[in-house]
């Protein structure tokens, strides 16, 4: 193999990868080591200032697969540029908004194609290209869309030290023993398997296998592959484990280490996947996109382990505020936390950044009970994101598509239990005087013009939507009368 590239081309965390690390792609069976992965960045990002892209340009990472997400998102930052991670199911309406919100130069994925083709020509030599393009350590690196596509997007913006401060603190929590062999089946651009499960993987000089997204034929083989190449470490969702329990076998060798989050977990699927991966090591996982994933976690084999267990902050620390305004070290109220790993704010919506901090403190929405011990226990949500499987939808998104349709003239969306997913999007809609449309149809439209996991599941039809006494819609008064006049119609 020729000599790897120099590292003074590369941004930190790449360059810091140890000579261990290697990145695998289970479909193809392709295995690059370190350098391999080196090589791969500095060619891709060569191509990319070639093609145009600035220092300081915002890029969309919109590929499907996964060893290809993590080396654009390389690329990007080799060449200078903030990464912008999207679904890539993205309708040709979302992409648009993407774009106009982010200002990307490029957009890396099967709709790219004037990118691909600029990446496809040949480029000047990579230390002529690269020198002095690599982003510094506080630059804006990472932008995590998670919200917003049917109005403006709200991307969550990471430099590479609240990112590098992650994944120390994910490693020193975890362990490199444990993160020697890393399958992850989440999608790339869900900061939980981008930063959790495969930045961290490699940065702990692990191998890390991808098998984004497997359909449900490929589940029935999950304990085969964990055994072939002796997974040590996976984290996924509920949701996720759930159906793979289902479809697969128990693998024979004990996983060293799991995690689930992204979304609540029961005690009573904790102790299932303790049962099926061979290890009580299963730690119920707390994080967001703005603390750049995980910031806590609490093993099942703790004596106190429960519902909504999730131990202690790994860096940082947490709080809760109190209706005096007060942040205690204890007791019940709105989880704040402070963390070196916290975001720089929500690119261009300076007034939305400054709301969500009090102080020096990030208010996270949720409600939790801290005990004297400084144990985190969730209760519940403050806000209107619905979770499916772990995939954030927000209640208005649903509500301004809706309003889109010429049929309809209101709507409100809400979440509805889902066996599988956890919570499942649902809507009441008051339709326009006169006009007609088959809850069908209205799905199908939707499916035009959003991302599959957004699309209502179900739909109720109401006279008017309720508000309170101040005109404000309630999404539980809404979520109520729905049901019930659901369950009058039957």
């Amino acid at each position: 193999m020729s000599q790897p590239p120099p590292t003074a081309l590369l941004p930190a965390i790449v360059a810091g990868l140890p000579d261990t690390a290697a990145l695998v792609d289970v479909r193809s069976g392709q295995r690059l080591s370190r350098d391999e992965i080196w090589q791969a960045t500095c060619d891709r990002a060569a191509a990319l200032v070639a093609g145009g892209v600035e220092r300081g340009d915002a890029v969309v990472i919109g590929q499907p697969e996964g060893v290809r997400f993590i080396l654009d998102v390389f690329a990007g930052w080799t060449a200078g540029a903030v990464a912008v991670a999207v679904n890539p199911r993205l309708t040709a309406d979302e992409q648009a908004r993407v774009l106009a919100a982010t200002g990307a130069t490029a957009w890396l994925g099967p709709t790219g194609q004037e990118t691909r083709a600029r990446l496809d020509a040949e480029a000047r030599p990579a230390a002529e290209l690269l020198a002095g393009r690599a982003l510094g350590l506080d630059a804006p690196a990472l932008m995590l869309m998670t919200s917003g596509t049917t109005g403006a997007p709200k991307g969550v913006v990471h430099s590479l030290r609240s990112l590098s401060a992650r994944l120390a603190l994910n490693i020193a929590a975890i362990g490199r023993a444990d993160l020697v062999r890393t399958l992850n089946v989440l999608p790339a651009f869900f900061g939980h398997g981008l930063i959790g499960n495969c930045l961290t993987a490699l940065a702990a000089g692990g191998a890390l296998h991808v098998w984004t997204d497997p359909d449900m034929t490929e589940l029935r083989s999950l304990a085969d592959l964990i055994d072939r190449e002796h997974i040590t470490f996976m984290s996924s969702v509920p949701s996720f484990w759930k159906i793979a329990m289902r479809l697969s076998g128990q693998p024979r060798h004990p996983l060293q280490r799991v995690h689930v989050g992204s979304a609540p977990l029961s005690i009573e699927l904790w102790e299932s996947i303790a049962a099926w991966t061979g290890t009580r090591r299963v730690f119920n996982m707390y994080g967001m996109t703005e603390t750049a994933n995980w910031i806590g976690g609490a093993s099942l084999d703790e004596p106190s382990a429960r519902d909504g267990l999730v131990g202690h902050a790994w860096g940082g620390s947490f709080g809760v505020v109190g209706e005096d305004g007060r942040v205690r070290a204890a007791g019940a109220g709105e989880v704040v936390l402070n963390s070196p790993t916290i975001m720089l704010g929500f690119h261009g919506m300076a007034d939305k950044t400054a709301e969500v901090f009090h102080g020096v403190w990030f208010r996270t929405g949720d409600i939790g009970e801290i005990d004297a011990e400084g144990r985190l226990t969730l209760v519940g949500r403050i806000k209107n994101e619905i979770n499916r499987g772990g995939v954030k939808v927000p209640a208005e998104e649903i509500d301004m598509l809706l309003e889109r349709h010429p049929a309809i003239g209101e709507a409100s969306a809400f979440a509805v239990p889902d066996p599988v997913s956890g919570e499942a999007v649902a809507a009441a809609i008051v339709m326009r005087p006169g006009a007609e449309a088959s809850d069908d149809a209205i799905k199908a439209w939707c499916r035009l013009h959003i991302r599959p996991e957004a699309v209502p599941s179900q739909l109720f039809r109401l006279d008017e939507i309720p508000r309170n006494e101040r005109g404000k819609i309630v999404r539980a008064v809404v979520r109520e009368a729905a049901l019930a006049q659901s369950g009058a119609r039957r």
